[in-house]
């Protein structure tokens, strides 16, 4: 081959390099942009327990009422994310804040049975 023959060959392969898009590993392997799902806001809720009431009496709720609950004392509570139990937990002060101290994963089996 001639020298001018390889630069062609050289100048192609550059450009053939410049036109492919990046594609990460991880894109390249699943084809799915971790970074873009991982921006995807979820609302995370952190389940004490339930009751069913009656509309009369939840109109008769006032401040200092107490309403029972179906959770027992000291039993472990959800943590829901969209809904869903993901995990469960106990109940732990930060500071002056309340927090979740994660006891369990769900598997993700039972996060897509119906509640």
């Amino acid at each position: 081959m001639s020298e001018s023959t390889d630069e062609l060959s050289n100048a192609e392969a550059t450009e053939a390099e410049v036109q492919e898009p990046i594609v990460s590993d991880e894109t390249a392997t699943t084809g799915i942009d971790q970074e873009l799902i991982q921006s995807i806001p979820v609302t995370v809720t952190a389940e004490l327990g339930s009751a069913k009431l009656k509309l009369k009496d939840l109109l008769r709720l006032t401040q200092g009422s107490v309403l029972e609950l179906d959770t027992v004392a000291g039993s472990s509570l959800n943590l829901k994310v969209n809904g869903a139990v993901i995990a469960k937990g106990e109940v732990v002060t930060v500071g002056d804040q309340l927090g979740l101290s994660v006891t369990e994963i769900v598997s993700p089996m039972d996060r897509i049975k119906p509640a």
